[in-house]
């Protein structure tokens, strides 16, 4: 019964993490991500607090470091994610960021002496050759939303935000996995904290502006809410599965994202990018079986 409810509330984090992907990447189009990452956390924050005597456990000081942990590589990959989908397309960026993700918790084990089987180093493989299907795009396609085609030698826009947002949030899921079971919510509390001195800080030291623009608070609010339950969603089903298999299922939030986008943006997927994400879906079907 564990290891279901594990797989069930993996799937719920996922959709809920795409739902507030779609919802930020969108609104960062709209003003500076770094205000929307901050506001969006500050609101998470809060719901946070208000779940955490739900949740009745005390946290060990390793915890709360592991937490803190998880919130400066949480708020790197969300600062990245949400400008990589405010610049590049969201069926590009979203699946590239999972896709890596998805690989780094199992690379992780691997090193730390972990023997995954064949049927999980193949789904690895698979999987980051997905990546370089689903981030290309035919030159000057217009599906570019900035206008550039990815073009040989080029890059398309947002790619290089979602690769460094995938490797952040490899390390965020490590990082939470770390934390004891009998901790409750206060790593994803101590996450929060620290993200929010992360992001205030790298606001004053670049001298950029957090205050959000007119009319963006509403959607803020709605992307931090939906990223403060996917936490608790995929911190629950870490202590009741494998993290492989957990962070693997949590990284399938590109489907609602894409969906999302194709639905309200009305984004185009070309084939080659759609042969990508058949392959990232077999790649992280392979490293969940193995």
């Amino acid at each position: 019964m564990g290891a279901l409810m594990g797989i069930v509330l993996g799937l719920a984090a996922a959709i809920t993490y795409g739902a507030a992907d779609f919802v930020g990447g969108l609104v960062s189009r709209r003003t500076n991500v770094l205000a929307v990452v901050l506001f969006s956390q500050l609101w998470g924050f809060a719901l946070l607090l208000a779940a955490l005597p739900f949740f009745g456990a005390a946290a060990s000081g390793k915890d709360i470091v592991w937490g803190a942990a998880a919130g400066l590589t949480g708020a790197a990959g969300i600062v990245f994610l949400y400008r990589g989908l405010s610049l590049g397309r969201m069926t590009v960026v979203a699946p590239t960021t999972a896709v890596e993700a998805a690989a780094i918790p199992v690379i992780f084990g691997l090193v730390g002496g972990e023997r995954p089987s064949a049927v999980a180093l193949a789904g690895v493989a698979v999987a980051l050759a997905a990546v370089a299907l689903v981030s290309s795009s035919p030159r000057g396609s217009p599906g570019d939303t900035s206008g550039q085609g990815g073009g040989e030698g080029r890059l398309p826009p947002g790619l290089p935000d979602a690769l460094v947002a995938g490797l952040a949030f490899g390390l965020f899921f490590i990082s939470l996995e770390r934390t004891g079971s009998e901790s409750g919510l206060w790593p994803l509390v101590a996450a929060r904290a620290t993200a929010m001195v992360a992001v205030g800080a790298s606001g004053l030291l670049t001298r950029r502006s957090l205050r959000p623009s007119s009319g963006t608070i509403g959607s803020i609010a709605t992307a931090g809410g939906l990223d403060a339950l996917a936490n608790i969603l995929y911190l629950l089903a870490s202590r009741q599965e494998l993290l492989s298999l957990v962070a693997v299922l949590t990284s399938l939030y590109p489907a609602s994202t894409v969906v999302l986008a194709r639905v309200v943006l009305r984004e185009r997927l070309w084939r080659v990018q759609a042969g990508g994400l058949f392959l990232a879906g077999v790649g992280v079907a392979l490293i969940g079986l193995g």
